[in-house]
């Protein structure tokens, strides 16, 4: 089988960046929002499963105390770390081989946890899959922007984060229309589903021409050559800031609104069925704005947004919870496409999936101190509100750094990899 770019052309109507592969790895970015999202949407049936409600107050009723479970979230995010080592493996080995074998186990362990006998155990299974299915979404959305051109590398990474969103639907809509008083169990075996299309999908996924060409990675897996490092780092803090504010902000979406609020878990589906309609305004406003005006200063306004829109979710009603949901949904889903253009357009093809790592692992940084600052300071201080107005506002401070990054856009890969 070719592994290379096709070079015959496509047809009228179907736009240049709608290719298999292309199409192919979001579908696979579609099992890894089904695989994740999942835990979100069933955490706190897990507690409640495995704890017992202790009293009458709104935190009693989440099953489990909320400083347990921000620091289990934590360390099903901070196990994402692990994503690092797997995505820089796709320099080495190539970008098809490593994204099969990560969506095979990771896929594989979610489903197992479905067996779960303890809450730790849960846990531990979510933890072990968690850095192989972020590799997963690092992966695709390289192959993504090396299979276009510039013209349509946005609107390919805007396919893959909306592929994403999908998944993530499609679980919490599964989990709505469950009874109430359902066990996790169910949820958390949809992801054998993509798992039984693995082989299929594996015969439309190839090696994209420019990494075939160009020269691997050498030494230590995350390893980034010296000149690049002030200028990943940099891009890293940026997007882990964002991460501080939206980590939290999405995963505790049924947490905070069944468990404080007292919301249905239907009307919370709900909203992230509402969800993909508002994220896909933001990827086409994020693609629009980063082909038009241009990659950084998308990325910053689109963060600065976001970090606004958590501070209103958690205010304190089931009003301002869905308002802020949705705006920072559409807000962080427009920050996707120029920032997945600036990871691939500011780095050349042999670390370009190490960088992408590197930024996911600053997301995960940024995603773990958010978590667990929630879950303590919601239990000192009995609520949401005072930890979302602190990591909100800060995150749109910080989102003045994308000033400092060079504008890629109208940039070719193989500009920066040079003759």
């Amino acid at each position: 089988m070719d592994e290379g770019r096709s070079t015959s052309r496509p047809p009228w109507w179907r736009p240049g960046w709608l290719s298999v592969p292309v199409l192919s790895v979001a579908v696979l970015s579609v099992a890894s929002g089904i695989a994740q999202f999942g835990v979100t949407t069933v955490i706190r049936d897990v507690a409640v499963e495995f704890g017992e409600v202790a009293g009458d107050g709104a935190l009693d009723q989440l099953g489990l105390p909320a400083t347990t479970l921000g620091i289990a979230l934590a360390l099903i995010r901070l196990s994402s770390l692990g994503s690092l080592p797997t995505a820089a493996m796709a320099d080495r080995l190539g970008r098809r081989r490593v994204l099969l074998a990560a969506a095979a186990v990771g896929l594989t362990l979610t489903t197992l946890s479905a067996l779960s006998w303890g809450f730790w155990v849960f846990v531990v299974l979510i933890a072990m899959a968690r850095p192989l299915l972020s590799a997963l979404n690092v992966i695709a959305g390289v192959i993504a922007a090396e299979e276009t051109d510039s013209g349509g590398r946005a609107w390919a990474l805007a396919l893959i984060a909306a592929a994403y969103g999908i998944g993530a639907g499609v679980v919490a809509i599964g989990r709505g229309l469950l009874p109430g008083e359902t066990s996790f169990r169910p949820v958390m075996a949809f992801s054998l589903l993509p798992l039984l299309l693995l082989p299929l999908l594996a015969r439309r996924i190839r090696e994209p021409a420019i990494a075939v060409s160009r020269t691997t990675a050498t030494g230590l897996p995350g390893r980034v050559p010296r000149e690049l490092v002030g200028r990943v780092a940099l891009l890293a803090t940026l997007v882990g800031a964002i991460a501080l504010a939206t980590g939290p902000g999405f995963t505790y979406l049924f947490v905070y609104g069944e468990g404080v609020l007292g919301a249905s878990p239907l009307l919370l589906s709900s909203l992230v069925l509402a969800a993909g309609p508002a994220g896909l305004v933001g990827l086409l406003l994020g693609r629009f704005a980063a082909d038009r005006i241009g990659r950084t200063v998308t990325a910053g306004v689109t963060m600065a947004a976001s970090g606004l829109a958590v501070t209103i979710a958690y205010s304190g009603s089931t009003r301002e919870l869905a308002i802020g949901y949705l705006l920072a949904i559409t807000a962080s889903s427009a920050f996707a496409p120029p920032t997945g253009a600036l990871v691939a357009e500011l780095v050349p093809t042999s670390v370009r999936a190490t960088v992408a790592g590197w930024e996911t692992v600053a997301g995960v940084v940024g995603a773990v101190i958010g978590l667990a600052s929630f879950g303590v300071l919601a239990d000192l201080t009995g609520g949401f509100a005072a930890a979302a107005r602190w990591i909100g506002i800060g995150t749109a401070l910080i989102a003045l750094g994308f000033r400092l990054l060079p504008e890629t856009r109208g940039w070719e890969l193989d500009e920066f990899d040079g003759p």
